[in-house]
């Protein structure tokens, strides 16, 4: 896989997921990584493709019960350090299959 698709999911997917997709970006180009990554609100997250799906632990149970792909929960989403931390190796390894 050369390029994935990263999902950044809130509840209505326009406000706090465009600050996590931002990070998530700094985050992909501090590691040399290129992907595609998106917005979209908590009801649309488990039927738009993507690779792996960034969202709130409030969220989380819910997508992941529904989801195909990895599900990361991010409490705090303009803390990159915790993104680094929960995703970075997932999004590794999808890089690597």
């Amino acid at each position: 896989m050369s390029k994935i698709k990263v999902l950044a999911v809130c509840g209505f997917g326009v406000g706090s997921s465009m600050i996590l997709k931002m990070k998530i970006d700094e985050v992909l180009k501090a590691h040399g990584i290129v992907a595609d990554v998106f917005t979209t609100d908590v009801g649309s997250a488990t039927s738009t493709p993507c690779d792996i799906i960034f969202t709130s632990k409030e969220l989380e149970i819910n997508i992941k019960s529904k989801a195909t792909v990895p599900v990361v929960a991010i409490q705090n989403f303009i803390n990159k350090k915790e993104i680094e931390e929960k995703g970075l190796e997932l999004i590794k390894g999808l890089l690597s299959k």
